[in-house]
């Protein structure tokens, strides 16, 4: 029995040795694996490329976001509720309907003067109110 016990140890430990069989690459086959890797990673030049791209659209974001706030703000303009905002490298564009031509140079004054705006477009329309025909 003792034996019995000594040779089923002996081979569960014999057993994961042989199961190892497969051999590391040479050393010719790491390089080549390790240039493969290598060209798909992008180059120091396309890495800034990237971080200019996330920076200019962020700071694009924080720029509608103020301008956004400062129109709720203004008084007149806060309920207008279909004027978008829309910004890249500092121009601001104004998109959307407003009910007059004052409330459309309101707006565009008003994104003039949030800090950071080089300039707007201002692309809103004039569109009178609709009546309700209950009234």
């Amino acid at each position: 029995m003792k034996s019995l016990i000594a040779v089923a140890v002996a081979a569960a430990f014999a057993l994961p040795a042989f199961a190892q069989t497969q051999t590391l690459p040479d050393s010719q086959k790491r390089e080549a694996n390790r240039e493969k890797v290598q060209d798909k990673l992008p180059t120091e030049k396309e890495r800034a490329g990237n971080r200019q791209e996330v920076s200019r659209s962020a700071a694009g974001t924080a720029l509608t976001t103020k301008v956004k706030t400062a129109l709720a703000k203004e008084e007149g303009l806060k309920t207008m509720t279909n004027i978008n905002v829309d910004s890249a490298d500092g121009v601001v564009t104004l998109k959307g309907r407003v009910d007059s031509a004052d409330m459309k140079k309101k707006a565009e004054a008003v994104a003039k003067k949030v800090d950071g705006v080089k300039s707007v477009k201002n692309e809103l329309r004039v569109e009178a109110p609709k009546k309700d025909k209950a009234s």
